[in-house]
């Protein structure tokens, strides 16, 4: 795993002193994101890791075996003489998170997993169809299902959901399930008793591809299902945009062939030529396989490539059906990106499929809970 991802807005100019509430939250997340990354370190060990002095590592150690957020394995052997130290980890299976991945049009899906993302137990249930308030209820009901299958306390539980997604996880607008400021995360919190953190699935996405996945750096994950819609981390943050928003390219009109006087058309925007039901149905109607694909792959790059441009990106990851996604269409967005962007921008781009299949946005829903639960990813 990785270093932890803020996931709220964080601004570059410091607009208040650091609180010592502040200071020991963050140290908190300091040790928990060192031990996350070993298989157990002493408390010297830690100081020396994280630039604490041993008094506040002891103090906070204490602090986590009391919360049951660590466990002590044991003496280490040691060559050194004196007495042996003992070893502080992560109590990987003292807590189980759940995450709900919403971004199916037919099934909403969830999972219980520990603390090392590792899913334990999966649950479904069929939407069937259902929009506004019986979509809530079978989202409720999914929630539910899912925290009564845990067999360790939960620290929370991670969304990821269609739609323009707030910061306090209020769905501002969901199309697809018929949603509109729908309080989610409240409505859930209040159901469940435990904390619940919401998102839009394409970030969730992209926090697991950073936090679980292969990514390199700073990246755009493009999620392309029943819609589209894509993922932004730079410098180590997920971008939200002023009205929540950021990565939202489904509805961006790329059919421009007619020329700069063309008028906004839903017809000729990236979802209309991305979406996996747009993909199938041209297919269905016997056009040649490669050259659906590659068109819309030409046209996923014709909307890339002012991001890949302005943000000068390093890899874009593509999430979905990798019979529709790998391969001619893959290969064409980033034809297409290079052709129009400067070589210097985009010469060693890396354009590929995730290697986290369909639990992507599941193990998005767990970061959502490590990050903000504990402060690490």
């Amino acid at each position: 795993m990785t270093t932890a991802l803020p996931v709220a807005h964080g601004g570059l100019r410091p607009s208040a002193k650091v609180l010592p509430g502040h200071a020991r939250q963050h140290n908190r997340a300091l040790v928990l994101q060192t031990l996350l990354r070993t298989d157990g370190l002493s408390r010297a060990d830690l100081a020396r890791e994280t630039g604490l002095t041993r008094a506040t590592i002891s103090d906070l150690v204490a602090e986590l075996l009391a919360e049951r957020l660590v466990r002590e394995l044991g003496q280490r052997e040691d060559a050194r003489p004196g007495k042996p130290a003992t070893l502080v980890d992560i109590d990987r299976a003292g807590h189980q998170m759940v995450g709900l991945d919403m971004s199916d049009h037919a099934v909403l899906r969830a999972a219980v997993l520990d603390l090392n993302g590792v899913i334990l137990t999966r649950v479904e249930v069929p939407l069937d169809g259902r929009t506004g308030e019986e979509a809530l209820d079978r989202a409720t009901e999914l929630a539910r299902r899912a925290v009564a299958a845990t067999t360790a306390p939960v620290l929370g539980v991670g969304v990821g959901s269609p739609g323009v997604v707030d910061l306090d996880g209020t769905v501002q607008t969901a199309p697809n399930l018929g949603w509109t400021r729908v309080p989610l995360q409240t409505h859930l919190e209040r159901v469940l008793g435990v904390p619940v953190i919401v998102s839009n699935d394409a970030n969730a996405a992209a926090l697991a591809e950073h936090g679980f996945g292969d990514a390199i750096g700073d990246l755009m994950l493009i999620r392309i299902g029943h819609g589209v819609g894509s993922g932004l981390i730079v410098g180590g943050a997920l971008l939200h945009g002023r009205r929540f928003a950021a990565g939202e390219i489904g509805q961006v009109m790329v059919g421009t062939d007619g020329g700069l006087d063309v008028e906004y058309d839903r017809s000729k925007t990236v979802e209309a030529w991305l979406s996996v039901s747009s993909l199938e149905a041209r297919l269905r109607d016997g056009e040649p396989r490669d050259e659906v694909l590659r068109r819309a792959g030409q046209r996923l790059g014709v909307a890339l490539a002012p991001v890949v441009g302005a943000l000068n990106l390093g890899e874009v990851v593509l999430s979905g059906p990798p019979q529709l996604l790998d391969g001619p269409l893959a290969e064409a967005a980033l034809e297409t990106i290079r052709r129009r962007t400067m070589p210097d921008s985009s010469g060693d781009l890396l354009l590929r499929m995730t290697t986290l299949g369909e639990d992507i946005v599941l193990l998005g829903a767990a970061v959502l809970v490590l990050s903000g639960r504990l402060g690490v990813s």
